[in-house]
């Protein structure tokens, strides 16, 4: 592969990333958070990696697994890769606890402090709530890599849909952003403490991305070849179809109202639907 697209996958992967500095800073420094813009974007982010999914790279995988394999064989390794991605995900959210989920929406009174610069948080046990601090983060960062890689991958195979992913992923990853500084504000009772955990946070998936990169490289002997390309979009798939039911969704409707995840979703599906014509 060349360097340039590997250099590129790695931009948009870090982009992605960081905008769960984004979503921090906007809990520290709005006035109030506007839910239903939240709600609209992370179901629009839901509608564009659900149709990707299932439009584009999991059909990438079948044909490079087919054309490997044969059409039994390889259409039933597409499907069980993308079980697998599935898998792997719901694993790695399964350590996560509920206290810690960033994707549960945190109640206004929650947020009123962190928009007050004045405000100050009672004193507590500073040791353990520290210690809860970067259980917290690390348990974000684990959470982040699966996604890293799936928008990795993605923009390696085509930039183009890379771009639309990186893009998908960054707006889900604001109100992540939001949701991760309120904990770790009430825990250390620091801005910039917070502030900097939720963005390394996010930092995550670019170094979820390059592990996983290195990782196949030496598992193939240097090669990554296009059978090993296919089963890694279909996990990679099923990986964006269990974040946009798990995380997107759910989230897109706590933060809005009526129809607004539906609206948000169907735009996804629409914008992305008109590029991958454009683009073809």
């Amino acid at each position: 592969m060349e360097s340039g697209s590997l250099w590129l996958a790695f931009g948009l992967t870090l982009f992605a990333g960081m905008a769960t500095g984004i979503g921090s800073a906007i809990a520290f420094l709005a006035k109030q958070t506007n839910h239903r813009f939240l709600s609209v974007s992370t179901g629009f982010s839901a509608g564009v990696m659900l149709y990707v999914s299932f439009v584009e790279i999991f059909q990438k995988g079948a044909a490079s697994l087919t054309q490997a394999y044969g059409p039994v064989q390889g259409v039933w390794m597409n499907v069980g890769f993308f079980f697998l991605g599935i898998l792997i995900v719901g694993l790695i959210d399964n350590f996560i606890p509920e206290k810690q989920n960033p994707h549960e929406q945190p109640p206004a009174s929650a947020l009123a402090p962190l928009h007050d610069p004045h405000a100050t948080v009672p004193h507590r046990n500073q040791k353990k709530l520290l210690r809860m601090a970067m259980f917290t983060a690390f348990a974000i960062a684990l959470h982040n890599f699966p996604e890293g890689l799936a928008t990795f991958l993605a923009a390696l195979e085509s930039p183009k849909v890379g771009v639309a992913i990186a893009i998908a992923i960054a707006l889900h990853n604001i109100p992540e952003g939001i949701s991760v500084s309120v904990p770790l504000f009430y825990a250390t009772g620091s801005r910039t403490k917070a502030f900097t955990y939720s963005f390394l946070s996010g930092l995550a998936e670019p170094v979820g991305a390059a592990i996983g990169y290195f990782g196949l490289r030496w598992i193939t002997g240097g090669e990554i070849t296009s059978q090993v390309m296919g089963a890694c979009f279909a996990a990679v798939a099923g990986i964006m179809v269990y974040i946009s039911l798990d995380e997107l969704l759910p989230t897109s409707r706590a933060y809005g109202k009526g129809h607004d995840s539906l609206l948000g979703l169907v735009a996804g599906m629409v914008v992305m639907a008109i590029s991958l014509l454009l683009i073809k």
